[in-house]
């Protein structure tokens, strides 16, 4: 669908950034679409690992570091809706 609308790049946002919006990002990177993540605009909780609780200020940087380093931009809302 979105490539029958010549649609280049998408920005990305929704819930749980360790599993959604992290797949989400790299599939369409992996599909050839240039990605925005809106980091403040994607809901996180805290993980627990074993006996590890992992905070979700912890969870959402290191997702968002990863998107960043790797995958497209990562801006937050006000950025996003000046464009």
């Amino acid at each position: 669908m979105l490539d029958k609308n010549n649609i280049q790049e998408v920005t990305v946002i929704g819930a749980m950034r360790h599993i959604c919006i992290d797949a989400t990002v790299r599939a369409a990177v992996d599909f050839g679409y240039k990605t925005t993540t809106v980091h403040d605009a994607c809901v996180m909780l805290d993980l627990v690992f074993g006996v590890t609780q992992v905070p979700a200020a912890q969870v959402h940087a290191t997702i968002m570091a990863a998107i960043a380093f790797n995958y497209g931009e990562v801006i937050d809302t006000d950025t996003w809706l000046l464009r």
